[in-house]
């Protein structure tokens, strides 16, 4: 699989927490001040881009607007990185189509407003697999996104001024993806997440290089940025791989806790990557940087 554009800048986002606890790796930040310099050191490490989800004291799930917003102006005091929160995905599914209400009340405030906000274009299974005993976990948890709501996301964020990324699990999400992108539901280039899953996740692309490629053979060049992560698996590993075939990298510790590594810092995985992409030749991109090749206007 050639990719052409060798002199093409790096984009690295930093996910520092998702839904992860701090059972494995303890460096998982969860308050606004954590988030925050957790950001600012990644910005240090290489980082051009954050995405968080907001969580309380005790690690569970935080939607409200006003913690978003003191999270986000706590990132800005310390740092110039792209802002990319959550929506929410299964903490957040009273309303699935009410889902991006926190998102887009933070984007009438140009002080709290998202450089960037999720779309997963499909719904999946999100249940556990413990291959070692044959048991599930979770086997009722669906993630339910329908096609019209994801066109209402896409809508909203257009008004908003959000550029959505993409994110696909699976070869048919991202001919959904493609769909919303010729109905000019979405801005080219649009931002692709080729979001796969290891270890005791099932639903996405395996985080191989046979697994990236057969998601690739379906994306269509010159139409979207992507970029790679994988939940419950070492991006590091596969990073090479990645960047050779065209993408950019999506690390942290809120997909994985790099136990084989010591359990390090989010801005420790980030330095990592960045490692491994000045060692294939290439640069990494500052924030100003991946702004302008994602298509976004300047910060307001």
């Amino acid at each position: 699989m050639a990719y052409r554009d060798r002199m093409k800048k790096i984009i690295l986002e930093a996910r520092i927490n998702e839904y992860a606890m701090r059972d494995v790796n303890p460096h998982v930040p969860w308050l606004a001040d954590e988030i925050a310099e957790t950001a600012a050191r990644c910005r240090e490490a290489g980082a051009s881009i954050v995405h968080f989800h907001a969580r309380n004291a005790d690690g569970s799930p935080q939607h409200a607007v006003e913690v978003y917003a003191d999270i986000i102006r706590k990132i800005r005091a310390k740092c110039d990185l792209l802002i990319h929160p959550t929506l929410g995905w299964f903490a957040n599914d009273g309303d699935p189509a009410g889902r991006i209400a926190c998102v887009t009340a933070l984007a009438r405030d140009p002080a709290t407003k998202p450089d960037l906000a999720p779309i997963d274009t499909g719904s999946v299974n999100l249940e556990t697999y413990d291959a070692s005993t044959g048991a599930f976990s979770h086997a009722d948890r669906v993630y339910v996104n329908r096609t019209d709501t994801l066109i209402h996301y896409a809508r909203a964020f257009k008004g908003s001024g959000i550029k959505p990324q993409l994110v696909t699990w699976s070869v048919g999400f991202t001919r959904r993806a493609l769909a919303i992108l010729d109905a000019g539901l979405v801005s080219e280039p649009a931002y692709l997440l080729v979001n796969m899953t290891d270890g005791p996740y099932l639903t996405g692309h395996p985080g191989t290089q046979a697994g990236l490629d057969a998601h690739l053979g379906f994306v269509p060049p010159g139409r979207f940025e992507w970029t790679a992560n994988i939940v419950g698996g070492n991006l590091l590993a596969l990073a090479e791989t990645a960047l050779q075939r065209g993408g950019h990298l999506a690390p942290g510790i809120g997909d994985y806790p790099y136990r084989e590594l010591g359990c390090p810092t989010n801005e420790e995985v980030v330095q990592r990557a960045a490692d491994i992409v000045r060692k294939t030749g290439r640069e990494i991109a500052f924030p100003e940087e991946a702004r302008a090749m994602l298509g976004l206007a300047g910060p307001t």
